[in-house]
């Protein structure tokens, strides 16, 4: 043993897909975090049913990081196709905790091994054949529990809290725990430098969510009235977790009424079709998706855009194209999202950094979409969407829904009955509209997606196509303006910068303290909308070089920026990119930083 390493480790479990690991993995990042330890755990798994490898990984720091790590201290080897292979990823010194029968001959010598016979044990302890094989993962949390000295009162909480629905299953759980923790202390003496230990005032206040389930919250907060969904990897948590707290929430408890509609569609396409319908009709209406569900939503997305009614699009993204790796993550769908369907079209898309965004832009997207009247996209991906962060508690709305420009019977009587749907009466771009069913009979229009004019007449006048396209237009700078601004550190002072969006945000800020630590920090800007805000040119004109780091292979954004930049600013860019599927670590954007030599000490 070397000198204790006390709240610093990264713990991973490799097993089997459909084994029950998730269920064992789950307790124990409740567990460690009831200790008040910060906890960041990032789940990989195949997108088969059962049966492949799959990989959970549990990064433990005092400073909460809560980006993916590359460096594994604990490896719990559950799995025999990949145990060499699972083997190799621990860093020198480290832990495995490994099935009794996986050979050690020819292996590493430079870990310290702890084998436990968890066939025999599950046979010999656990009755129940049926539950026999999920329960053997609980064996492990116990034997880990006992590496680490985590506190039994914790293991129970994790334990508890993860049956909250199946209270009787809680004792078989904690029973199969037991067995694993018995194993440990009648078998080993501690070999190894890892320990936990409790910790006061970093998780307090702090739940642990996902982002799915924030976005989910977000949009009942924000008044969603119908969501039609088709399921897909890995957005179909969205509208269940939406389902669950509608069913709780939004259900009349005297009649049974349902105050939100969630309907299954057939497919992708059908789905968004009749959300635009519901909000044309003037619901607060959703879909959620990911990149494959966007392409099938290209033309209605024009419709939308055309025809300017509101409508909010949750594109949680996983790697392409095609069917790509359905459970990896990535952020590839920025520049078709921004632009999606044929002609000239520029969406809202707003970019949510943290689970506590998730939330916020989740709600928010509804009163974008309704004074906008067009499409919002609101892109999460699998790592923000599927995993649980700590995340601080959300706040209540306080504030009334902002319908935008809408009409009322006695608008119209003001008015005289004179008004043009798509007539430009404000200078900003954002026209008038009615809802259907308003009693007046000045209050009907035809909605378009061919071309009309200001009064939604059908026309195929050049002068008229012309105009509506430059109000539009227009309606896009003014919406540039009122979307949420980067959010923007300078206070290093450095004449190098980083600019990030999304999920990569948790790695970006353990990457600039390792620079701090190496003598050469960096500003930061996180960019959360597009359009892109003006604040983007004017902090790349404040550095000499700016370093767009994001999660796909073209540099999406890295392209983006540099079509908004004036030409003589376009040479300071420079691209990090990362998409290999898995969540960005930090290394991925310090290494190749601490290379160049544009960063000067």
């Amino acid at each position: 043993m070397t000198e204790p390493i006390v709240n610093d480790l990264t713990i991973q479990a490799a097993t089997v897909n459909g084994s029950g690991s998730q269920t064992a993995n789950l307790v124990l990042t409740r567990a460690i975090f009831k200790m008040g330890v910060p906890v960041a755990p990032k789940n990989v798994f195949p997108s088969n049913i059962e049966g492949l490898p799959t990989w959970y990984q549990l990064r433990v720091t005092p400073e909460g990081y809560m980006a993916r790590s590359d460096r594994v201290d604990i490896l719990v080897a559950f799995n025999a196709a990949t145990w060499r292979d699972d083997l190799g990823t621990v860093r020198p010194g480290g832990v495995v905790i490994h099935e009794e029968s996986y050979s050690t001959a020819d292996a590493r010598t430079d870990v310290t091994y702890y084998a436990v016979p968890f066939s025999k044990l599950a046979k010999s302890k656990i009755p129940n054949e049926t539950l026999r094989k999920q329960l053997a993962n609980m064996i492990y949390v116990g034997v880990v529990a006992g590496v680490l000295s985590i506190p039994w009162e914790a293991i129970e909480h994790g334990v508890k809290r993860q049956f909250l629905s199946k209270p009787k299953a809680v004792q078989v759980n904690l029973d199969a725990v037991k067995v694993g923790l018995d194993y440990w202390q009648d078998n080993f003496s501690k070999q190894d430098p890892y320990r936990l230990e409790p910790m006061t005032g970093v998780v307090e206040g702090k739940a642990l969510v996902e982002g799915n389930q924030a976005a989910a919250l977000g949009a009942l907060m924000g008044g969603v009235t119908v969501a039609a969904w088709y399921p897909i990897t890995p957005s179909s948590s969205l509208c269940e977790y939406l389902i669950a707290y509608s069913d709780r929430f939004r259900t009349d408890a005297k009649t049974g009424e349902k105050r939100i509609a969630v309907v299954q569609a057939e497919d992708e396409l059908a789905a968004v079709g009749m959300a635009i319908g519901a909000s044309w009709a003037g619901a607060r209406a959703m879909t959620s998706t990911s990149g494959p569900g966007i392409s099938l939503m290209a033309e209605f997305a024009g419709l939308a855009y055309y025809a300017e009614v509101p409508v909010v699009i949750f594109d949680i993204q996983r790697i392409g194209p095609s069917t790509g790796l359905p459970t990896r993550t990535s952020q590839g769908d920025i520049s078709f999202a921004y632009t999606i369907s044929h002609g000239d079209t520029k969406h809202l898309v707003l970019l949510p950094g943290t689970v506590e965004e998730c939330y916020e832009f989740g709600r928010d997207a509804f009163d974008y979409a309704d004074r906008f009247q067009t499409a919002v996209f609101v892109l999460s991906d699998l790592d923000l969407g599927m995993n649980l962060w700590m995340t601080p508690s959300f706040s209540y709305p306080d504030k009334p829904f902002d319908r935008g420009k809408v009409l009322s019977k006695a608008d119209l009587e003001k008015l005289g009955g004179e008004w043009g749907r798509y007539q430009d009466v404000d200078g900003d771009g954002i026209t008038y509209r009615t809802l259907p069913g308003t009693d007046h009979p000045s209050a009907g229009y035809f909605t378009r997606g061919s071309g009309h004019d200001e009064h939604a007449r059908y026309t195929e006048r050049a002068d008229a196509y012309a105009r509506n396209m430059d109000r539009l237009s227009k309606k896009f700078e003014t919406a540039r303006k009122a979307l949420p601004a980067p959010v923007t550190d300078e206070s290093a002072g450095s004449a190098i910068g980083l600019i990030a969006f999304g999920s990569t945000n948790a790695a970006v800020v353990e990457a600039r303290q390792t620079l701090v630590e190496a003598g050469r920090p960096v500003d930061y800007m996180r960019l959360r909308a597009l359009p892109l805000s003006v604040e983007v040119a004017e902090f790349v004109e404040r550095h000499e070089h700016v370093y767009v780091v994001e999660q796909n292979r073209d540099g999406q954004m890295f392209d983006l920026i540099k079509l908004a930049l004036p030409p003589d600013l376009t040479g300071r860019l420079r691209s990090i990119r990362h998409y290999d599927g898995q969540p960005i670590p930090a290394e991925a954007i310090t290494e190749p930083l601490l290379q160049s030599e544009a960063v000067a000490i």
